[in-house]
Formats: C-alpha cells, sequence, structure tokens
C-alpha cells in the first residue's frame, strides 16, 4: 500500500523544528512516518534523509514543507528530484509551492515546464540564501574581531612561577607534563605559553 511520508530539516540542533512537523501532522502524516535531519542542507549525506530514500517505493508520496527543507545545493535538489520522481516513481509534494506537487499530473507540456522552472528557480534560491548565510556570518565575524570580540576559549593568566619553571623546562631539568603540572594547566597550555 501507498505510504505518504514527510521530511523536515533544521540546520542545528539548536533550531526549532516544530513548524514543520506541524505542517506535515496538518497535511495528514503519521508521526512515524516523518523523518528529521538536524544538520547543514550543503549535501544530501544526512541520516534520516538516507533512511527515508531507502524506504521510497513506487507509489509513494514525499512531503516536504518547502525545498530549502530539502536542501540548500542547486544540482544536488535537482538530481535528488530526479531519483525520487523519475526512478523511484514517487511524487513529491513541497507544502509551501503548490506549483511542485507532482500528484498532479498535468498532461500539457506546459505544465511540465512551469514545474520544471518552478524547481529549478526554488533549487537556485535555496543555494543563493546558504551562500548569503555564509557570507553574513562571515561579515559578523569579522566586525566583532574589529569590535575587539575574542573567539575561542579565554586565554589563561599565566602564574607568577611561569618563569622559573619555564626556564628549568628550557634546561631539561623538567618535562612539560611536570611543568604544566607545578603551573596547574595542561602541558600543551605550557607549551603553548612557551611558543609566544
Amino acid at each position: 500500500m501507498a505510504q505518504i511520508y514527510g521530511y523536515a530539516r533544521v540546520s542545528t540542533r539548536e533550531q526549532n523544528e516544530n513548524r514543520q512537523l506541524i505542517a506535515m501532522q496538518t497535511f495528514g502524516i503519521e508521526e512515524g512516518n516523518i523523518f528529521l535531519d538536524k544538520q547543514s542542507g550543503k549535501d544530501f549525506n544526512r541520516t534520516a534523509y538516507q533512511k527515508l530514500l531507502k524506504k521510497l517505493k513506487p507509489g509513494d508520496t514525499l512531503v516536504t514543507k518547502s525545498i530549502d527543507r530539502l536542501g540548500r545545493n542547486y544540482s544536488e535538489i535537482l538530481e535528488q528530484w530526479r531519483i525520487i520522481t523519475k526512478e523511484k516513481q514517487v511524487a513529491v509534494v513541497v507544502i509551501d509551492i503548490p506549483l511542485l506537487d507532482t500528484r498532479v499530473k498535468e498532461q500539457d507540456l506546459t505544465g511540465t515546464l512551469i514545474a520544471d522552472l518552478t524547481l529549478q528557480i526554488f533549487s537556485y534560491v535555496a543555494q543563493t540564501e546558504r551562500e548569503f548565510i555564509r557570507l553574513r556570518q562571515a561579515e559578523g565575524i569579522q566586525a566583532a574581531k574589529a569590535n575587539g570580540v575574542q573567539f575561542g576559549r579565554p586565554t589563561t593568566e599565566r602564574p607568577n612561577n611561569f618563569q622559573a619553571v619555564s626556564k628549568a623546562w628550557k634546561h631539561k631539568e623538567i618535562s612539560a607534563r611536570e611543568a604544566g603540572r607545578r603551573l596547574g594547566v595542561h602541558h600543551k597550555t605550557f607549551l603553548s605559553w612557551v611558543d609566544e
């Protein structure tokens, strides 16, 4: 019997997928048939997506909230769409874009052309948005650094006995591990201090 599956994706564990899950449930998809990934849409090497792909059989329907939830790589979205609709013979429904509902079989060439163009445009927009996100993130980091924001671990103050311990280490009187122990830090921290 044909099944209806849902696919939802958020880019990070902190993001909330509820909006997508509610849309799937409203569509009538059983909770056990909804697959969720919490990782980037840059490619399709995602655990839940790959499990879903293996489950899909001819006549099934795959539902997603929007095309960018499927992925954010233009050429890979088009390739996955081809695999799902042509090779697996599964219908695809993109809830936010009614033109991307392959259950509606348009017999005329115009309807097929419009659906193909819509898919290509929205796939392009999804990838472009991903590139803009990365650019905005890089610009934000650069601006924060220019304003004195420090990234990474906070620097640790060197203890008062650092010079003496460092001198003993340089004269090979103690090991780096012993130096770290005497200073109350990991030996790698001690070595990084010596290199500075």
